[in-house]
């Protein structure tokens, strides 16, 4: 399947992200020229290469595959922690009272 041409050449692009630099908003632009206001804020984000949308480094996204990773362990160890409480539970047949105190 062949990809979408963007119907707005870069040089108008530019343009609408440097009237938004000089201080208009994206709902005028909006309004005035035929982009949503998604796709304005769209092209201000892109242009801008201090956004935290741009790109993030690579030992932040080192880090972040990283919690990924440990937070898919976590889970799984308490998911196994939860059905081994309710299988103790159905066999000694007592149901703790209360919250637990860890």
């Amino acid at each position: 399947m062949p990809r979408h041409r963007s119907p707005y050449p870069p040089e108008f692009r530019q343009q609408i992200v440097d009237l938004h630099h000089a201080g208009r908003s994206t709902r005028d632009l909006a309004r005035e020229f035929e982009p949503t206001e998604v796709t304005i804020r769209s092209w201000v984000d892109q242009a801008d290469p201090t956004s935290a949308a741009h790109v993030a480094s690579e030992s932040e996204r080192d880090e972040l595959k990283h919690l990924r990773k440990e937070n898919r362990r976590l889970q799984t160890e308490r998911d196994i922690l939860a059905k081994a409480a309710a299988w103790f539970a159905r066999e000694t047949g007592s149901i703790p009272s209360g919250p637990s105190s860890s």
